[in-house]
This record gives C-alpha cells, sequence and structure tokens, in this order.
C-alpha cells in the first residue's frame, strides 16, 4: 500500500490558493482539506459567543465546545459547525477578519493539527493554508507557495464579494488584504512564509487556466514516480 500524496499550498490571502487546491482535488481525484474554513468556523463561533475581536483570547477555554467535521457532497466540501452546515455563513469580511484573529492563537492552532493531519495520513490530499509546508504537513512530497501582487489579489477578492452579493468597496478590500498580510507575517504562531523546499508561483500576470495549468506541472514533475 503506497504513501498517501500530500500536496500543500500555502500563500497570503486572496491568492486563489482555495479555487486551485478544489479544481486541482476534482481533476486528480485528491480530497481538497480547506484549512481556512476550520479557522473561519471558529471565528464564526468567536462571533456568534459574543467575543470581539479586540478579546480573542477567550476562545480558547472554548475549544472543547467546538466540533468541526468536512463532509463531502457530489464532491462538494461542505463545512459543520457543531452539527450545523455553515458552510456559506463562514465567506464573509468579518467572519475573515475573526478567522485572522483566531488564527494567531496557537492553542487554535494545535487544537485543529492532528485533525489536518489525520486528513493527509489516510488520503491523497491538496492542503491550503498558510504554513501547510512549514508546520501542518512539512514532509508533503509537493509544496507550492501561490502568490499575486496585493493589488490583483484585491481585485480578485473584490470580484469575489460582489459575485457574492455582498457590498463592499475595493478600498477596504484592499486595507483589509494589506492588514492580513501584516498579521499573518509578523504573528509569534507559524508565520507565513514559504517552505524552503517550495516551489513558488506568481499568479499575478496569469489567468486562472494557465496558473491550474502550471500547478498541475508542477505537481506531476514532484510525484512522477508516485502517481
Amino acid at each position: 500500500m503506497r504513501t498517501p500524496i500530500n500536496v500543500a499550498i500555502d500563500g497570503p490571502s486572496g491568492a486563489g490558493k482555495s479555487t486551485m487546491a478544489r479544481l486541482l482535488a476534482q481533476q486528480l481525484g485528491f480530497v481538497y482539506v480547506d484549512t481556512g474554513a476550520m479557522y473561519r468556523s471558529i471565528g464564526l463561533y468567536a462571533k456568534r459567543a459574543g467575543i470581539g475581536l479586540e478579546e480573542i483570547e477567550a476562545i480558547v477555554p472554548r475549544l472543547p465546545e467546538i466540533t468541526i467535521q468536512l463532509r463531502y457532497t457530489d464532491g462538494v466540501q461542505h463545512i459543520f459547525l457543531n452539527g450545523e452546515d455553515v458552510s456559506e455563513e463562514i465567506r464573509t469580511e468579518i467572519i475573515s477578519r475573526y478567522a485572522s484573529a483566531v488564527s494567531t492563537l496557537a492553542p487554535v492552532r494545535e487544537y485543529l493539527l492532528e485533525l489536518q493531519r489525520g486528513l493527509a495520513r489516510d488520503h491523497d490530499v491538496i492542503m491550503d493554508g498558510r504554513d501547510i509546508g512549514t508546520v501542518i504537513l512539512p514532509h508533503a512530497q509537493v509544496k507550492i507557495f501561490l502568490t499575486a501582487s496585493a493589488e490583483e489579489r484585491a481585485r480578485r477578492r473584490y470580484q469575489e464579494l460582489l459575485e457574492k452579493g455582498q457590498a463592499v468597496e475595493y478600498d477596504q478590500v484592499y486595507q483589509d488584504l494589506l492588514a492580513r498580510d501584516e498579521k499573518d507575517t509578523s504573528r509569534a504562531a507559524a508565520p507565513l512564509k514559504p517552505a524552503a523546499d517550495a516551489v513558488q508561483l506568481n499568479s499575478t500576470a496569469y489567468t486562472l487556466e494557465e496558473t491550474l495549468e502550471r500547478m498541475k506541472t508542477i505537481i506531476g514533475e514532484k510525484t512522477q514516480n508516485v502517481l
């Protein structure tokens, strides 16, 4: 029985990691693990509990109250928070800020670590986040650090939110993205940075299809003796 193949995709907010990971998993027959959705779910729990962003540490003693499950329906990942499907509710800008806040807390990261590694032990997975190749799956056969310019990432996020019917301003999306970049790269717990053996891919000038093909090529080259 061969060892499951693990693909780690890291990068800053708005780089397209989730979109790419989801498409790659569908085309390669891997399990897609959206780690950001896990942090968003904890952020949603904190917001519902009345915990403000300025007092986010208050979520730590409440972690035992939280159960997170990933389920797949017709190949689409749904995330459940204490039995409730919150796949749509976690995709708002306020929950993005909560996700960023809870992700700075070492106890939260430790809480999710075993869940994430367990999925990777049992399945061929594509996992995206900010510390997959450096912390969660340091022995992944494939590591890709996907990025783009801040302006392009903000434009993509702005379009995505508009398409979802959310009333947002580009300037606010851009400022939120810069703030998250700063928080992600400077946090004490698992800061955002490329793994030493990651392939870095800047998608600023690429279409979605071009980025997808480049990532498939990278995965193919890294796993040619395994797949």
